[in-house]
């Protein structure tokens, strides 16, 4: 049995609401094939880096009264151009916004923009995975006008910018652009390898690029999500998105309980008293050692058909990884009307506890039990989600043992296979940057 619902996707672009009109053609200056050769637009590149940035080099970096992080003033600088240039669709600043009464402080938003002039779309909601349409609204689609920048490793081991810089089309760039339908200040797209069009599928390499984002803004304000389709991705196009709020979310604050801690150091821990079930990573000797545990975990969920969320925070050191079944009770009719009415969608932000609301009802009404009750629908069963747990562990496991015997097994190959040998090949074929930040200075080139 095929499970869809009908969905009203948000707009993230402002040419994705006439992708379905035929006969227009292009004349939109977009990131395709027909516009993009000769296209220059800014470049931000980062170091590469072999170690974490702990809390004592934090520390000792404010001590030494180092500025603001050049990507943090980048991203704003660049998205408060965008807005007044009047390429939103309405002003997210203007948007009310409270911290609801209770411990956990869900913040709750009344948005009433963001869910007006959509086009409605069948979304299959039991397949994670699924392939890349180009039929369908995707991120070459989008005017370069709402690209800010271009995200890249530097090939010098310096951060750079580059003002003006021509856009390699045989290198596929990966392009931090504008959110035209912004949850809060500073929403952003990080879309990894644009030109490939890689479908909505978490993957080592494009992990690691979203988390050297969350440490190359150097802001705990900044943080990273990520939906899987199935979990509420509107669009089959790989991305990330990231913005501002300047309060904890609940999430956060959420009390944890340690399980283990793995090979590289990374410790795993899952949420206590939340109304949501999930895994916590943290720590890690080196960044690509974090990026691997949430990333192969990710790929596993995404390999058995688990849809789920993934929020980063504070500047990349922690992330929360969060299976969910919502979708599914919806399209087999669990939920109940009263929470169908409030048409909130419950990914990755709301998850963590920032509520965004799209009737004024909804947001006088507001509590911390409603909340709470609407988190509750979201999150697997204890049962379920013990599963989900052993599933994921018994794949770092194989993956820890991997790690260990790697080198061994590259100056032999012969002497046998791997315990799971398909991820052996895939660590074979990848050959992961090291990368961790330096300091926030940037050389500006022109």
């Amino acid at each position: 049995m095929m499970l869809k619902i009908k969905r009203v996707p948000t707009l993230l672009s402002n040419y994705q609401k006439d992708d379905d009109e035929e006969g227009s053609g292009c004349g939109r200056n977009c990131m395709g094939n027909c516009c993009i050769r000769g296209t220059k637009l800014p470049l931000y590149t980062f170091k590469a880096i072999d170690k974490m940035i702990h809390e004592k080099d934090v520390v000792e970096n404010e001590q030494r009264g180092s500025s603001v992080a050049f990507l943090d003033s980048l991203l704003l600088g660049e998205w408060e151009d965008r807005m007044q240039r009047g390429l939103f669709r309405y002003d997210v600043t203007a948007c009310e916004t409270k911290v609801i009464a209770g411990d956990y402080g869900f913040i709750a938003q009344l948005n009433e923009g963001r869910h007006l002039k959509k086009r409605p779309t069948e979304f299959r909601v039991d397949k994670v995975l699924q392939p890349f349409d180009g039929n369908k609204f995707n991120f070459t689609k989008v005017g370069q006008e709402e690209v800010l920048f271009q995200f890249e490793q530097s090939e010098d081991n310096e951060t750079n910018f580059f003002p003006n810089a021509p856009i390699d089309v045989d290198h596929s760039p990966s392009v931090v652009a504008i959110n035209v339908s912004p949850i809060e200040y500073g929403h952003v797209l990080l879309i990894p390898r644009i030109l490939e069009c890689l479908p909505q599928r978490i993957d080592r390499e494009n992990f690691l690029l979203a988390l050297h984002m969350a440490v190359e803004a150097g802001n705990p304000y900044f943080r990273l999500g990520y939906n899987s389709l199935g979990a509420f991705a509107t669009i089959n196009h790989l991305h990330f998105q990231a913005y501002y709020l300047a309060v904890p979310f609940p999430i956060e604050k959420a009390s944890t309980r340690k399980i283990t801690t793995i090979h590289g150091g990374v410790k795993i821990s899952e949420l206590l008293n939340y109304p949501v079930r999930g895994l916590v990573f943290e720590g890690g000797n080196t960044l690509p050692d974090l990026s691997n545990a949430v990333s192969g975990s990710c790929i596993c969920l995404q390999d058995n058909n688990i849809p789920y969320n993934v929020l980063i925070c504070d500047s990349g050191k922690r992330i929360f990884l969060i299976p969910q079944c919502y979708a599914e009770k919806q399209a087999l009719g669990e939920v109940s009307p009263e929470l169908l009415d409030t048409q909130v969608n419950p990914a990755v932000w709301e998850i963590s506890g920032h509520m965004v609301l799209k009737r004024r009802q909804d947001y006088e009404e507001a509590s911390e039990g409603n909340a709470w009750k609407l988190l509750a629908e979201v999150s697997l069963s204890e049962e379920r989600f013990q599963e989900v747990k052993a599933l994921i562990f018994g794949t770092t496991a194989c993956r820890d043992n991997e790690d260990r015997s790697f080198d061994m097994m590259m100056a032999d190959e012969d002497d046998g296979s791997p315990q799971c040998s398909n991820e052996m090949d895939a660590m074979k074929k990848r050959t992961p940057p090291r990368m961790v930040p330096g300091d926030q200075e940037c050389v500006v080139k022109q």
